[in-house]
C-alpha cells in the first residue's frame, strides 16, 4: 500500500531549493523518481567518483544495490517536497543553493 503523501507544499515555480542525495543511504528504489512530477532525478550506477566518498555503511548498500538516484534536474526542482516523503531510505534533503552553483 502506497503511502499517502502532502502535495500541499508544491508550488507552480521552481525555486532556490534542490534535492541532495546522500548515496550512504540511498536503497536505489525509485520511489523519488516515481513521485517527482517534474523529472528532477534518475537512476544511473554510482559513479566512482561518488562510489570512493562512500562509507562502510553505504559501500555495503552499494554492493547490493549497484542504481543510486541522481539530481540530473536541479533547476526543475519545485521544492514540494514529494520526494523527501517517498523516499523510505531518507536519503534525500532539500537544501538551499545559489543559481549557477551546483
Amino acid at each position: 500500500m502506497k503511502k499517502k503523501l502532502d502535495q500541499s507544499n508544491c508550488s507552480d515555480v521552481a525555486e532556490k531549493l534542490m534535492p541532495i542525495v546522500n548515496f550512504n543511504s540511498c536503497g536505489g528504489k525509485k520511489d523519488c523518481v516515481e513521485v517527482c512530477p517534474y523529472d528532477v532525478f534518475e537512476m544511473q550506477p554510482i559513479s566512482q567518483e561518488d562510489k570512493a566518498k562512500l562509507n562502510l555503511k553505504g559501500q555495503i548498500k552499494t554492493f547490493f544495490f549497484k542504481q543510486k538516484a541522481y539530481v540530473i534536474n536541479p533547476d526543475q526542482c519545485h521544492s514540494c517536497g514529494l520526494c523527501v516523503q517517498a523516499c523510505p531510505e531518507k536519503a534525500i534533503k532539500l537544501t538551499r543553493f545559489i543559481k549557477g552553483e551546483k
